[in-house]
């Protein structure tokens, strides 16, 4: 039985400039969003362990809880973002709404309260239950946008393109000027949570003013009240996207878990010294952007699913060889590891070529899975991209609050020592061996089996014909 589509009308702001503007605009939508992951995701983990004094296993919990809520609030607000009405659409309302708490809470998560380690686990709750409700307020309808506004695959994935390398820059000015920051000491930490609070929310209000005539134009969902066990049917019935979301899961898994303990690794395993670990970061979201670049018009040309395997190649040899790196000396100066004509700097160069790697394999965690989820959406005759997106940002927060947790538990079983007040990692205690093994552990060899489940995950995604219908009922 064919499903019964109704096709969308041409929006007609995508003319000559009108184009243009979109993709400008879409890629400055996920700017503060983006920034704000980047600097969570490599930096709050170890910001709780070295400044906060927080346990390692209290700092999981404590991630964890953060993205349970965060992964709780993205169904509700798909609901209620598809269901809202304005004359610029269902989306912009709710991007706008979340644009200034995003920026406050983001601000305040980088403060460390008086008192002791329950008064500050209640704080940072708080804080972030704020921090993640606007945060999901923003991102998730500005990502159903991107079904909306059309329905050419090419324009889509051009958005999408445009969404990360948006996403990334930004996340790459918030490491530069963290890196920058956080060398003068553990009030760097609110000095950058300032800075990136205010990015954030300007970043997303001018991009509302730039997508208004396009999300006014937008497909609008069909819509019909649906139970949550309905909604649930409607999910696992469409076969593509349950592949899509465990994909999606794997690629997250592994990314998260990398850069929460790259700081740790880098500072502690291998002994970069604090002023050169703190930029170490920036190749990788560099190389993530070429990869971004590489792998989207690799996809549109060879097609989608090759792109994800190639790419998923280059991240499993990276990860392979940054667990079984050799560590430099320690006590080593940063003069010393520039100046190339010892055997330390060369390991140094090295490293860094390897983060390299890493980051442009590991760029199609960002692209491939976002790209593909238009065909999940499509074969659903209602086409609710707010349910849809609703549930992929959902497990992405689950993998997220897994892997820290996962990381929380490992490092506390292997003998981990937190310290407080301490900006520099080599300097703060010393690790026994089996925490050191653990981190390069959690560093490689997960996030290796990870990628290469997604991969499994995907092998027979070419012969899957999409579900011409779901039934909801």
């Amino acid at each position: 039985m064919q499903p019964n589509l109704t096709r969308q009308p041409k929006n007609k702001a995508l003319g000559n400039g009108g184009r243009r503007r979109l993709m400008l605009a879409y890629g400055l939508g996920d700017a503060g969003t983006g920034l704000a992951a980047s600097q969570l995701g490599f930096y709050l983990f170890a910001f709780f362990t070295s400044a906060a004094g927080l346990p390692a296993f209290v700092a999981g919990s404590l991630l964890m809880v953060i993205k349970i809520w965060d992964a709780i609030n993205d169904p509700l607000i798909g609901w209620l973002s598809d269901h809202t009405k304005s004359k610029w659409g269902p989306r912009l309302p709710w991007m706008i709404l979340g644009s200034v708490p995003l920026g406050i809470s983001l601000a305040a998560i980088w403060w460390v309260p008086s008192g002791g380690t329950s008064e500050k686990v209640l704080y940072y709750v708080g804080i972030a239950l704020l921090l993640m409700t606007a945060y999901t307020s923003v991102n998730l309808p500005f990502a159903a946008l991107a079904t909306e506004i059309t329905e050419e695959t090419s324009i889509r994935t051009r958005l999408n393109a445009a969404r990360f390398t948006g996403s990334i820059l930004a996340s790459l000015s918030g490491l530069v000027v963290a890196a920058w920051l956080l060398s003068s000491g553990n009030n760097g930490f609110v000095q950058m949570g300032r800075i990136t609070g205010l990015i954030a929310t300007f970043a997303t209000l001018v991009s509302c003013w730039g997508l208004a005539p396009f999300a006014k134009k937008a497909r609008k969902p069909r819509l019909h009240a649906e139970p949550l066990n309905l909604q649930i049917k409607r999910i696992f019935n469409n076969n593509r996207f349950i592949k899509i979301i465990c994909l999606y899961l794997m690629l997250w898994c592994s990314l998260q878990l990398m850069q929460t303990v790259s700081l740790i690794y880098l500072e502690q395993v291998i002994n970069v010294p604090n002023q050169i670990s703190k930029w170490i970061p920036i190749p990788f979201q560099i190389n993530a952007l070429i990869g971004l670049q590489y792998w989207s018009f690799f996809s549109n040309r060879y097609g989608r699913i090759k792109a994800l395997s190639k790419g998923v190649f280059i991240w499993i040899i990276a990860c392979l060889i940054l667990t079984f790196f050799p560590p430099l000396k320690a006590g080593m100066s940063m003069d010393i590891l520039l100046n190339f004509s010892t055997l330390e700097s060369f390991k140094i160069a090295f490293l860094i070529i390897i983060i390299m790697l890493l980051g442009f394999g590991a760029s199609t965690a960002y692209l491939i899975p976002w790209s593909l989820l238009p065909d999940a959406i499509d074969a659903d005759p209602d086409k609710p991209a707010g349910i849809y997106t609703a549930w992929m940002v959902l497990v992405q927060k689950i993998g997220i609050g897994l892997s820290v947790q996962l990381l929380g538990l490992l490092l506390s079983f292997a003998g981990y020592k937190s310290s407080s007040n301490c900006i520099d990692l080599v300097n703060c205690s010393e690790q026994s061996a089996s925490a050191l093994i653990t981190i390069r552990i959690c560093m490689g060899i997960i996030p290796s089996l990870l990628t290469a489940l997604g991969l499994l995950i995907m092998k027979s995604w070419v012969g899957i014909k999409p579900n011409n219908l779901i039934k909801t009922t």
